[in-house]
């Protein structure tokens, strides 16, 4: 039987960041920790917005210059999840978003995953096989609306219903 640790980790968090609120508001006091608490937020929030303009163009720029694009991907996903931390109200997840926010926090997760992330980039033509199994290029047939009839039951949603088949057609 394999642990988890998610749900202990699921618990652990509400109660740790009680304790960060309250050893915090000892140290500055209710005023200042309120108000950190709203400038990680609204910092995360900023993050957020331009997290996904970030990775797209990330991805842009390894698509030109011949990169992975996953190392792309990663680090702009992790960048979106720091966001989501430093929004959360709690000192543990914003010290957590803010580790993701360092680059080189972020390169040592994506050398870490990195080995275990296949992403495919392209598909020649010469690998790419048509058909069931790889059999080799799909015959395309053309037919007219007259010339096909499918046979068996016909359960789809998308299909029309005998009651449409009816109808004159536009």
């Amino acid at each position: 039987m394999r642990f988890s640790f998610v749900p202990v980790i699921a618990l652990l968090m509400p109660i740790l960041e009680i304790a960060g609120f309250i050893i915090v508001g000892k140290a500055l006091g209710l005023w200042l920790t309120l108000g950190l608490i709203l400038l990680t937020s609204f910092i995360g929030l900023l993050i957020l917005r331009s997290g996904g303009l970030g990775m797209v163009r990330d991805l842009q720029n390894a698509s030109k210059t011949g990169a992975e694009p996953a190392a792309a991907m990663i680090s702009g996903g992790l960048r979106v999840v720091a966001g989501i931390l430093l929004f959360l109200p709690g000192f543990i997840t914003d010290i957590l978003g803010l580790l993701l926010l360092v680059p080189a926090f972020r390169a040592l997760i994506w050398k870490a995953m990195g080995p275990r992330i296949v992403v495919a980039t392209s598909f020649k033509s010469s690998n790419f096989r048509s058909g069931p199994q790889g059999a080799g290029p799909g015959k395309v047939v053309d037919l007219d609306e007259e010339d096909f009839r499918r046979d068996g039951p016909n359960s789809s949603p998308w299909s029309p219903s005998r009651d449409d088949r009816d109808l004159p057609k536009p």
